[in-house]
């Protein structure tokens, strides 16, 4: 195979590459920067030019190497090129070439347009590995123009009522989905101190992102109600939240499709609202791709395998340590908490 399962990671021998390894190897092509994919430790990073920037400023000083999306490397005969996943801004899909045989690493991703990442695109291939995040029927996801038009309506009933809005996503991905969606003639917009140190990189690359304010001490309290604050889900039941009240607090996040998970998460309001892809789009992923063989990771990777494999599609499991959107319980990449 072109591509093996190690204790490391992704390994294509080959090539000497792993991709989004979770131990330190020499040389790491990257998907993306969500902390279950982008690890410290290794000698050299290869990610996407619009990846680059996040990653950098989450694991500090590293040597990587960004490349275009479509641009093809070559490694010991193997073609290597990173194609749009539409799972966040910068993410990607990679491809893998060797004598005829070509492989597509998808890492995250999702088919709906939000906006503000690049298009998830279709590539071709003998052999696919997919996530399964949310790998059940049940996971049917609105298109995004309603789930924002719900979380506006919700902004501007608070509003009438005096109240804070406040809602949670996960600092990098679903935090600038949220501001690039909302109705900014309600109120203003003000961010988390790890959103916007996250905002400020994105818009350092030239993204136009919509107005946010960071929440800071100098502000008086009595500027917030009516406005909405964009926070990490680790900020509900701190200290940090109190100075926002009268306050309703809502949850975006793919979970919120779960009976009892807002109870679970001690919020007010659940927009089901994910970066990654729903039963349809796993399907419609592997369909386009036109893959005989697909290797399933983390997520509902017994049921999703066992559907394929009864479609006809040669399918197996694959234990790895990614971890979709429970990443966004854990928040692992989420360390710079704000003292206002």
């Amino acid at each position: 195979m072109l591509l093996d399962f190690t204790e490391k990671g992704i390994y294509c021998a080959q090539a000497g590459v792993y991709i989004d390894p979770w131990k330190p190897v020499d040389k790491a092509l990257i998907t993306h920067g969500h902390a279950d994919h982008s690890r410290w430790g290794h000698k050299h990073y290869l990610c996407t030019l619009q990846a680059a920037p996040v990653i950098q400023h989450r694991l500090g000083k590293i040597d990587v190497t960004p490349v275009d999306f479509g641009e093809t490397l070559t490694i010991q005969g193997v073609k290597i090129s990173f194609h749009p996943a539409g799972h966040i801004i910068g993410s990607a899909q990679v491809r893998l070439e060797y004598k005829g045989e070509v492989w597509v690493v998808s890492g995250d991703y999702k088919l709906e347009d939000d906006g503000i990442t690049e298009p998830f695109e279709p590539v071709r291939c003998n052999t696919f590995i997919t996530e399964s995040t949310f790998g059940l029927p049940v996971y049917n996801w609105k298109p995004q123009q309603e789930v924002f038009k719900e979380i506006n309506q919700w902004w501007r009933a608070n509003k009438e009522e005096g109240k804070t809005t406040i809602l949670t996503g996960y600092a990098l991905g679903k935090a600038q989905r949220i501001i690039q969606n909302l109705d900014e003639t309600i109120g203003t917009i003000y961010t988390h101190g790890a959103i916007e140190n996250v905002n400020e990189v994105i818009r350092g690359q030239g993204i136009a992102l919509k107005s946010t304010v960071r929440v800071t001490q100098d502000i008086s309290k009595e500027l917030y109600p009516g406005s909405i604050v964009i926070a990490t889900p680790s900020s509900v039941g701190s200290s940090w939240i109190k100075k926002f009240a009268p306050f309703s607090i809502g949850s975006a996040s793919g979970w919120m499709n779960l009976r009892g998970a807002r109870r679970r998460r001690s919020v007010d309001r659940g927009f089901v609202l994910s970066d990654h892809a729903d039963w349809n789009g796993l399907n419609t992923a592997i369909e386009e791709c036109g893959a005989e063989r697909v290797f399933v990771t983390h997520g509902y990777t017994s049921v999703f395998s066992q559907w394929l494999n009864e479609k006809g599609i040669k399918a197996g499991q694959v234990e790895t340590q990614f971890e979709g959107e429970l990443a966004e319980i854990g928040e692992s990449a989420e360390k710079e908490e704000d003292p206002a």
